[in-house]
């Protein structure tokens, strides 16, 4: 049976279309917020494609996207040896498993695989470099966007703006950073944890139903 494209692509599509729905939300929220400062310090207010390259909206944009990545990419590499005792989310405790196996090259193999070498090397560990470089990248760009946001407001008040390297060590930025980093920690342990006690029939992210507590593994 031929299924559509929206059929083998729907998880995708859905959470895509979402964080588009979201993140043009929070765009156009937050620029309403911000004019509404700027009223407040008597300045004048910006258009909806000015308020896109300010330093209020790229910080609190990529703030966010930073703490996603830097979640995932601890979960990928970290998940490789480190256990949990009866949860959906861990390897077993004992068995080696499907994605432990050494690569073999066949005729519907990813290229990299049957290509070898190097290839075969950077492909074996690409999932975690990429959410490696989005970390980064997110974070750069959360360091540039809050820098940005704080010198405006230091003109506004007239005191002085900080450059790149001394905003480094502003608490303003850590403590931006940190509340997010925080939040995404907290979402690991929990669903780590709780797909040991807890199911959810049909969900590849939960063990079946009648599986016992202790049972590691999906």
């Amino acid at each position: 049976m031929k299924h559509s494209f929206l059929y083998k692509n729907g998880l995708s599509i859905f959470f895509l279309s979402l964080f588009l729905l979201t993140l043009f939300a929070q765009a156009f929220a937050g620029w309403k917020a911000y004019n509404q400062e700027l009223i407040e310090e008597h300045q004048q207010m910006i258009n909806f494609f000015s308020y896109l390259q300010s330093g209020h909206f790229i910080s609190a944009t990529f703030e966010n996207f930073e703490s996603e990545f830097l979640q995932m990419v601890l979960y990928v590499v970290l998940t490789v040896g480190l256990r949990q005792k009866g949860s959906a989310e861990s390897k077993s405790l004992d068995k080696r498993e499907e994605v432990d196996r050494d690569p073999v090259p066949h005729k519907n193999a990813p290229w990299p695989v049957k290509k070898g070498g190097w290839w075969l090397k950077l492909y074996s560990y690409s999932l975690s470099i990429a959410f490696g470089l989005l970390f980064l990248i997110s974070w750069a760009l959360h360091l540039y966007g809050s820098r940005k946001d704080y010198n405006t407001e230091q003109l506004l008040n007239h005191q002085p703006v900080e450059d790149l390297f001394s905003f480094l060590s502003n608490p303003r930025f850590w403590f931006e950073t940190f509340q997010n980093w925080q939040s995404e920690f907290l979402s690991v342990f929990t669903i780590v944890f709780l797909t040991i006690y807890l199911r959810q029939k049909g969900s590849p992210e939960s063990k079946p139903v009648d599986a016992p507590h202790s049972e590691t593994g999906k």
